[in-house]
């Protein structure tokens, strides 16, 4: 198949790092707790915007929060807070730039209390994939009943930007579900 014969997801531009996003990574089912913990952030800093707007941030989010690496987050001050508001190179909004050390925080006191963040973002899908079978994007949920339970877990916990939608929205990214449409040749 030559590149133009690929069949991709509808939402899928022409950008490249779009493109390769959509190949390499969205939808594979991702087991690694700050992998895991770093996505989660990021789909937060999405809120309101489309997803290419904080993929095209996201190696500067990587550089400015330590690789997502919590125990390195935490030491953020408000004055880093403050510096990080002025980087034309980061969604500059403080309750988002907020979010991330306090998701830190949230997910340290999880793993001081021996929950391992992997195995519970999996336990609301029982482990594996859920396999949707979607034809277009008027067919796909902005949330479920797993994204509600799962979104109101993580703020049980103490995490913040995880509402429903966003939650939805890591679940497909990280592959806990399979929404690759029908037609797309990564289903």
């Amino acid at each position: 198949m030559t590149v133009q014969e690929i069949i991709r997801c509808d939402w899928v531009s022409n950008d490249p790092l779009y493109i390769n996003y959509h190949d390499n990574e969205w939808g594979v089912a991702q087991y690694d707790s700050l992998k895991l913990f770093e996505k989660i952030c990021l789909e937060g800093q999405q809120a309101g915007l489309s997803w290419i707007t904080v993929l095209k941030k996201r190696e500067e989010y990587r550089r400015c929060f330590f690789d997502f690496i919590p125990e390195k987050i935490i030491t953020l001050t408000q004055k880093d807070v403050e510096r990080l508001l002025e980087n034309k190179g980061l969604i500059r909004n403080r309750l988002k730039l907020n979010s991330i050390i306090k998701n830190a925080q949230a997910y340290l006191t999880m793993k001081k209390n021996n929950e391992d963040f992997s195995t519970f973002i999996w336990s609301f899908v029982d482990g594996k994939p859920i396999i949707n079978h979607y034809k277009d994007i008027s067919e796909v949920p902005v949330s479920t009943d797993i994204s509600d339970n799962m979104s109101k877990a993580l703020k049980k916990r103490g995490f913040s930007f995880v509402g429903s939608t966003i939650c939805y929205a890591f679940m497909q990214s990280m592959g806990l579900v399979n929404d690759h449409f029908e037609h797309c040749y990564k289903k």
